[in-house]
């Protein structure tokens, strides 16, 4: 669902979603409560300090143990409400289509 004139469709969450905020070096994380996502960013509210979403990236970890996550920007802040744009690794989609021309290419020969 669209609303707030944005790009993208974000889904809004019915129950609190716990996620964690995570400096990319590891040295700081904040419980948040994840308020909506869509593929591009998401709002999340902030326990306790917001000084240190002013690094320039960081995580936004999905699952207790880490293992899903997105590397995260921040956009703005309202109070204990703050706005994510998620980084997208520059070339990571060229890499996987030269890799499946490798692939299509050894198998050709």
């Amino acid at each position: 669902m669209k609303f707030d004139g944005r790009k993208a469709s974000r889904v809004k969450m019915d129950h609190r979603q716990p996620v964690n905020l995570m400096g990319s070096d590891g040295t700081w994380r904040r419980s948040c409560v994840l308020l909506d996502i869509s593929q591009t960013g998401a709002k999340v509210e902030v326990e306790g300090t917001l000084d240190v979403l002013q690094a320039k990236e960081f995580f936004m970890l999905l699952s207790s143990t880490g293992l899903a996550y997105r590397r995260c920007e921040l956009v703005w802040i309202d109070g204990t409400t703050a706005g994510l744009h998620f980084v997208i690794a520059q070339g990571k989609k060229k890499q996987a289509s030269t890799v499946a021309a490798m692939q299509s290419s050894a198998e050709a020969k």
